[in-house]
């Protein structure tokens, strides 16, 4: 089976090509000895299989980071090439091309988003392209899947040609000055420009940059993005996932609790304790209860209009735009404004979240980043929980968690930029066009980052709820009550019951949100408690990606930064949501 690598410049739509080749049948693997990540997937082309390989995003073969040392590096296990360049910017993507072609490789260009040149008024002719570059160029467009059908014949022409032991021609070395003279000479050749009005969406890309409508045009979409996602989620679980838990697996729970009444030991593990003679999906604290429903029934309706709306902003292409719109503020807290993309990927998972955090130069950007995604951001799980607790009082009062949070990652944030070491490069970021996004990339998404949180979600919970289980039957948290009781009653003003929620943050941090709700806190508590839970420490997932990514030394500087926040903080909301909800 041949190995068929897609390499390009960042932002090109090159896995957008990579989605429309491999369908779902896809995996994202780190590079050895690295940590950066990069996509392969199986592709059936004509009639032969291919392992199709999506590269980090390079501008040159001369890698002048570690991205760019991976793609190279992944371009010499390659048996055929796609070099996917972006129409409407020629001249830029040309400097990979020609070098692919210096070493005689046998490639097919990809002349994607070929769609934004025509709006733009870019005409290219192909085919003299083609002729100058001596390979096919074929316009693509990967968002819609426009000519990807023609891109599949090339490659399986170029494979047949390979087989056949054909050598390809190899354009000659030249010094970097002649080269660029060369594309120069060539874009000129083949790309002309003509005059043509703004569209609707060149208007609104300049608005969403522009500092004093850009801020205000991000807080109305992410203002609605919110009120979607819960629109969402609440009507997932209103119309789908309550009915599903009440009815018929109610039902199932109650017989299989009548079954096991003379097992203790069993009946407490599975179904957990009875409220009032009955299951409480929320109390019961059973693997087969609460250990389902959290995760199944509360938070995946979130998780599902979370990932469905951060898919429509990825493809539309705002994301880009929202990150140097918030550039001066992320340097704030020792980011440049990519930054944000973690962030934003941190509200749906801390996971992926930290995972992101690859991207940033220096291990400095990655150590405040990681450590301000697991103080500051609450995930969607969180959120989901937070929503529930805090938000029956009223939406201005989860507006005020989420506020007290948004300040806390700020001041943490210039504390961390003043003691980390470490250099802040200037952010040098590609923004693409806005473009309709295609419901069906958007699906795939959803799919690939749903799937993702089921398989890492639903055991770790239903783990964590059978350790609690066992440590509960034994009375382990009758004892460590006692000994954090002076913390929790004294300095964060909880009831004491609140301590075996807190210390199951750990564990999942949307279970303990949840079992808040049977102790009758008042709304300064009920908050309080909540920023407890996203200020310390980092649900067990996060808290293993975290040595992962950061390793022991600064993972554990980490955790002990969490520590001292929640501790401090912590404090600060106990008095101050009592003077300002009291």
């Amino acid at each position: 089976m041949k190995r068929l690598i897609l390499i390009g410049n960042p932002n090109v739509g090159k896995s957008a090509v990579f989605w429309r080749l491999t369908g779902i049948h896809a995996a994202t693997s780190n590079y050895p000895g690295t940590t950066v990540s990069f996509k392969s997937g199986l592709a059936r082309i004509g009639d032969e299989f291919f392992e199709v390989v999506d590269t980090p995003g390079a501008y040159s073969i001369d890698a002048t980071n570690e991205a760019e040392k991976v793609a190279v590096e992944l371009v010499e296990t390659g048996d055929l090439f796609v070099n996917v360049i972006d129409a409407t910017n020629l001249e830029r993507n040309l400097l990979l091309t020609m070098q692919m072609l210096e070493r005689g490789l046998p490639m097919v260009v990809a002349l994607n988003m070929y769609d934004d040149a025509r709006h733009k008024g870019i005409r290219i002719d192909v085919d003299q392209l083609s002729r100058f570059l001596r390979v096919p160029v074929i316009p693509t467009v990967g968002i819609s899947g426009v000519g990807i059908a023609n891109l599949a014949q090339a490659i399986c022409e170029l494979r047949k040609q390979v087989d056949q032991g054909v050598e390809f021609p190899r354009i000659h070395s030249h010094t970097p000055e002649e080269r660029w003279g060369d594309i120069g000479l060539l874009t000129a050749r083949v790309q002309s420009l003509e005059h043509r009005h703004h569209t609707f969406l060149e208007w609104l890309q300049d608005i969403s940059l522009q500092p004093r409508t850009g801020l205000l045009f991000a807080a109305i979409l992410l203002y609605v993005a919110f009120r979607v996602i819960r629109f969402v989620g609440e009507g997932l679980i209103g119309v789908v996932f309550d009915p599903f838990f009440h009815g018929p697996f109610l039902s199932l729970a109650n017989h299989l609790s009548r079954v096991l009444r003379d097992d203790p030991l069993l009946h407490h593990l599975l179904i957990g304790r009875l409220v009032n003679g009955e299951i409480d999906f929320v109390q019961s604290m059973g693997m087969l209860t609460t250990g389902l429903y959290v995760p199944v029934g509360m938070v995946l309706p979130y998780v599902v209009a979370f990932y469905f709306v951060l898919a429509i902003l990825e493809d539309v292409g705002y994301l880009p735009r929202l990150g140097v719109l918030l550039d001066g503020l992320m340097h704030r807290v020792g980011l440049h404004g990519f930054g944000v993309i973690p962030v934003l990927l941190g509200l749906g998972c801390n996971v992926p979240g930290i995972m992101a955090t690859r991207s940033l130069e220096t291990r400095a950007q990655r150590f405040i980043a990681c450590t301000l995604i697991s103080v500051g951001v609450p995930c969607v799980s969180l959120q989901a929980m937070i929503l529930k607790v805090v938000g029956d009082f009223g939406l201005r009062y989860v507006v005020g968690v989420y506020v007290f949070l948004g300040v806390v990652v700020l001041l943490l944030g210039q504390v961390l930029k003043r003691l980390v070491r470490g250099a802040l490069p200037e952010l040098i970021l590609e923004i693409p066009p806005y473009r309709l996004p295609s419901l069906k990339l958007a699906g795939l998404k959803l799919y690939h980052r749903t799937r993702g949180f089921v398989t890492e979600a639903v055991p770790l919970v239903l783990g964590g709820v059978l350790l609690v289980n066992i440590l509960d039957y034994f009375r382990f948290f009758e004892g460590a009550a006692v000994l954090a009781a002076p913390l929790v009653t004294r300095l964060w003003g909880l009831p004491q019951e609140a301590i075996l929620p807190i210390m199951l943050g750990f564990l999942r941090k949307d279970i303990a949100a949840g079992m808040l709700i049977p102790l009758h806190m008042s709304l300064p508590q009920l908050m309080t408690a909540c920023v407890l839970l996203s200020l310390s420490f980092p649900c067990i997932a996060t808290f293993t990606v975290l040595f992962t990514e950061l390793g022991w030394r600064d993972a554990l500087k980490s955790i002990g930064t969490m520590v001292v926040t929640a501790v401090v903080f912590g404090t600060v909301a106990r008095f101050l949501f009592a003077l300002g909800v009291g």
